[in-house]
């Protein structure tokens, strides 16, 4: 029952809308959003993979993961302490402690912490700003989710690399504007590009996010799907995205 879940002052619990999964947050650290939730759907996990999900936040990819893929082993690396508890509360909360695990830890040190060349899958929501950009407080936990204060991509791509196994795979929702570098990092590092779709809030508006896969030693060849839009209208989602919340 709700009132056996520890909470905090000023968190809620949310209902995922998939195998009642549900998921503690506090709005004045960082909710989830839709880049998650689209994340959690481009992902192909298969039946007895490894997943890690490097910068957690409060669990949210693992919870989606275990709730929509057969993956047998979700690990959410989350270097503040505060989201940290609260995503382990939350896979408590679900009872998914057997599937799910959370690790506190710096993501720049994820390969030492969890071991090298050991895991099918890694997937990430990094933080889409440079440090530089508009960051004010450095010890805010809104901005280290949405800064790469903690982390650079860089960072993520690198230590990507050294937690996957040979042909392992690995997805990342961002930004357009970043495109080029997340390529280019991403070839350097010896994760060959494989598939991408780009995300429009409106048919005829720009796109907002990116999402993109990648596969350790894979070869050059790259598939862009087709668009996906979030808004059919104001305040209304297209089809396909009431599917992807389970609506």
């Amino acid at each position: 029952m709700e009132e056996n879940i520890p909470l905090k002052p000023g968190e809620r619990i949310d209902d995922l809308q998939r195998n009642g999964r549900r998921i503690i947050q506090d709005p004045a650290r960082f909710c989830f959003g839709m880049d998650a939730v689209l994340l959690s759907d481009f992902a192909n996990i298969r039946k007895n993979e490894t997943v890690v999900d490097l910068g957690t936040g409060n669990g949210i990819l693992p919870i989606l993961l275990e709730a929509k893929t057969p993956g047998t082993h979700f690990i959410g690396l989350e270097i503040q302490e505060d989201s940290a508890d609260m995503a382990r509360r939350s896979v408590a909360m679900n009872q998914t402690e057997e599937k799910i695990e959370i690790v506190t830890g710096d993501m720049k040190e994820a390969a030492n912490l969890l071991g090298k060349n050991c895991y099918n899958v890694v997937v990430s929501n990094p933080p889409y700003m440079v440090e530089s950009h508009g960051i004010q407080n450095t010890k805010d936990a809104k901005a280290i989710a949405r800064h790469e204060v903690k982390m650079s991509l860089s960072d993520l791509l690198h230590q990507t690399k050294l937690l996957l196994k040979p042909n392992g795979r690995c997805y990342f929702v961002h930004r357009p504007f970043r495109l080029a570098e997340i390529i280019a990092g991403m070839v350097k590092e010896g994760l060959e590009p494989k598939r991408m779709q780009l995300v429009y809030p409106y048919v005829d508006a720009e796109p907002n996010m990116v999402l993109i896969e990648g596969r350790k030693g894979g070869k050059a060849r790259m598939t862009v799907e087709k668009p996906r839009i979030i808004y059919a209208s104001k305040d209304e989602y297209t089809e396909e995205v009431k599917q992807i919340y389970g609506f």
